[in-house]
């Protein structure tokens, strides 16, 4: 039988890895250009950042299909 999750990229990443390595990778500043939401773009803290997508799913959403855009970029040398 096959692992469900095997083909799922964001199986085992926690949305704190998501966005600690997008703003590692892109900053807040692009970040916030990139996917508007207020918490990347008005006094940005992982912290608040998370407090924020945790509980707004829509939001999370964005993050989410950012990471998976972003993360080929991650992988390379």
């Amino acid at each position: 039988m096959e692992n469900p999750h095997s083909n799922n990229p964001l199986h085992g990443v926690t949305l704190q890895r998501m966005v600690e390595q997008l703003v590692a990778y892109y900053g807040f500043d692009t970040l916030g250009e990139l996917i508007k939401i207020r918490c990347f773009s008005h006094d940005p803290s992982i912290k608040s950042s998370l407090t924020f997508l945790r509980k707004t799913e829509w939001a999370r959403k964005q993050v989410e299909a950012l990471y998976i855009k972003t993360l080929p970029k991650f992988e390379q040398p």
